[in-house]
């Protein structure tokens, strides 16, 4: 081989696609950086992606010609004027599009959608939820996707029966649709739907006022093995018996917090499917029956089963784990006749758990969790709040048996101190840590966490009090990973430690509301580490001052996000910090003293074309321009007049 040859010419094209198959997103990033060839894979073999600015949109659609997946969630400025100049640049193709997702993307209405759904013959599955804009007419639009089979349009607060008539009329073949809190859908729209759309094999109608009559058309859906129905506070025992002969392939159910039905519905729904696998009942009924117990012993294929807020005796809950063996999750909180004798024989028989919930078991103690950790060695997921009887002896035995723990929630269990932090720092594989208002833990016990735990992602200190800089020091030496943080009220916390998250490059969401210690100086090193900041709570942090926001405006262009209630800006810092921030989309700009009505007049016309929820003082409604105000409702923005 000639020495100025290149090894990659060796390399075919196609051997180049399967490295490329084999590496993770960072290193994807990485390697389109290393030479022409390996830029051209990445182009060619690239299937989806998320845009954050929607100048660039042409372009990357240019870039990646086989894309099938578009994430437009996030793109402050979309609206329909964009849609169609990409409907009118040749040199651009969305034909092979399958998944879009315009969550949140306010400003596309009728007009864009009807041209993306014609650009798009491929679409499959769209997401429109919390477009609160989004009505009868953005369905009739949307409707001319014929090949649609997912759909999802929660908090489409305009659609109604009419424009749900219109989907399912154009697109019959849809097997997935969530409707959550469209409050304008009635049974007659739920009831067209389930004639319409037979292939439907997952649906969500949870929080509207739908009556028995539409749980009657649900069950004449042949294929449906997903229904939730979170908090519907119309149906009853009897609309749920509609299900015990209907919906032959159901798998999965959810009536957490429907106030009117019992457990004797849910018998209806075990006595019509004994192959159900996910029984989610939440906050619906006070005590489990006996027939309930009965019943339940058909389901020998229950791995979920959430009972959260029954009254659940010893008794009952050995029942329930001798014959649910194969439960893997469970859901008992606010259960409070749950103790150690019940849990050691949920431990016992229920080997495989895998996720368990206990918040607010007041009689749960550390014998129940170190039955639970000794017996359930698969466990992930495990939630404590306000068990004020779990202590360092508890947490010991997760420390030395649980070392696939993920998640831990420990929020104001006031028996956790730092010795119980050193036992769960031991559990190296933690992601997902919530220690908010325990006041007795210290930076000795955090320093634990940091030296040991270097996988952790979310980390939540709210209201620890004896939390200082040591300790924030330490976790910015040893959780290089974390993305989520939250230090609100932690008082010690000061610029010294405050300075050190800028060494926390991969955090994207950050809350440290009323801090009083920190200034400008401690903002200004976050906003110069931490360039992939989403999200920032600065609420009551009096002290910092408008070199802290003039660092924030130059340098978190990430920044999606912003409370800044309480805060000590300026007419200048906040005129700059808005017109800077050019994805900001969701802003609380509360009590803001020193901020005159000009000032926030200008600071919103910096970013009225891109802002989706805004929070403001009442008595702002009648001294803010009424053309600002037009023009930040026609761009799809919600505004909070508190």
């Amino acid at each position: 081989m000639s020495p100025s040859l290149s090894i990659l010419s060796v390399l075919s094209e196609d051997l180049l696609f399967r490295v490329y198959g084999f590496l993770d997103s960072p290193c994807r990033k990485t390697w389109r950086l290393v030479c022409r060839e390996f830029l051209q894979v990445d182009s060619l073999s690239r299937t989806s992606i998320r845009v954050l600015r929607v100048e660039f949109l042409p372009a990357l659609l240019f870039k990646y010609p086989n894309l099938s997946s578009l994430d437009l969630s996030v793109c402050p400025k979309l609206d329909d004027d964009v849609v169609l100049r990409l409907a009118l640049d040749g040199a651009v193709s969305i034909s092979r599009l399958r998944s879009l997702n315009l969550s949140r993307a306010t400003a596309v209405r009728a007009r864009g959608l009807e041209t993306l759904a014609r650009l798009c013959h491929a679409l499959e599955k769209v997401d429109v939820s919390h477009c609160w804009g989004f009505g009868d007419r953005e369905a009739a639009a949307l409707s001319a996707a014929a090949g649609l089979k997912e759909l999802r349009m929660d908090k489409c607060l305009s659609l109604s029966d009419v424009g749900l008539a219109r989907i399912v009329i154009g697109c019959s073949n849809l097997n997935k649709i969530s409707l959550k809190w469209c409050m304008e859908i009635s049974d007659l729209g739920i009831d067209l739907l389930c004639k319409k759309c037979k292939d439907l094999k997952s649906l969500d109608v949870s929080y509207l006022k739908i009556t028995n009559d539409s749980i009657r058309s649900i069950a004449l859906l042949p294929k449906l093995e997903v229904l939730d129905m979170v908090s519907c506070p119309l149906i009853d025992d009897a609309g749920l018996q509609f299900l015990e002969n209907g919906s032959p392939s159901l798998q999965e159910i959810d009536v957490t917090r429907c106030d009117r039905v019992s457990f004797s519905s849910l018998v209806y729904i075990i006595r019509g499917h004994p192959d159900i696998q996910h029984l989610k009942a939440s906050h619906c009924v006070s005590e489990i029956s006996v027939s309930f117990l009965q019943h339940i012993k058909a389901l020998k294929h229950l791995k979920t089963l959430w009972i959260d807020g029954a009254r659940v005796s010893d008794s009952s809950l050995l029942t329930l784990s001798s014959v649910c063996r194969s439960l893997t999750e469970i859901g008992l909180s606010r259960c409070v006749d749950v103790t150690e004798i019940g849990m050691s024989g949920l431990a016992r028989n229920c080997v495989n758990l895998k996720t368990l919930n206990l918040a607010c078991c007041g009689f749960v103690t550390d014998a129940a969790i170190s039955a639970v950790a000794q017996s359930c060695r698969n466990l992930e997921t495990l939630k404590l709040e306000s068990c004020h009887l779990i202590t360092e002896k508890g947490l010991e035995s997760l420390g030395c048996y649980s070392k696939l723990l993920q998640e831990l929630d420990l929020t104001d269990c006031y028996g956790v101190n730092d010795r119980g932090l050193e036992y769960i720092s031991k559990c190296s594989n933690l992601l997902r840590l919530k220690l908010g208002l325990c006041a007795n833990i210290s930076d000795k016990g955090i320093f634990h966490i940091g030296s040991k735990c270097s996988k952790l992602l979310e980390l939540d200190l709210y209201r620890c009090a004896g939390f200082g800089d040591d300790g924030l020091a330490a976790l910015s030496r040893g959780c290089k990973s974390l993305n989520r943080l939250i230090l609100s009220y932690c008082g010690e916390l000061t610029d010294t430690g405050v300075e050190k998250i800028r060494q926390l490059e991969h955090l994207t969401h950050l809350e440290l509301r009323g801090l009083k210690n920190i200034t400008g100086a401690g903002l200004a090193a976050i906003a110069c580490g931490c360039k992939k900041l989403a999200y920032l709570d600065l609420k009551l942090c009096e002290n910092i001052d408008d070199s802290g926001f003039w660092a924030l405006a130059y340098f978190s262009r990430n920044l999606r996000q912003i409370n800044l209630c309480d805060c000590s800006v300026s007419d200048t810092a906040l005129c700059m910090l808005m017109s800077n921030l050019s994805r900001v989309q969701d802003v609380d700009l509360l009590h803001m003293s020193r901020v005159t009505v000009e000032g926030f007049e200008f600071a919103l016309r910096a970013c009225c074309n891109r802002l989706k929820k805004l929070k403001l003082l009442a008595p702002l409604r009648f001294l803010l321009s009424s053309e600002l105000l037009e023009t930040l409702h026609a761009r799809g923005c919600r505004i909070r007049w508190d």
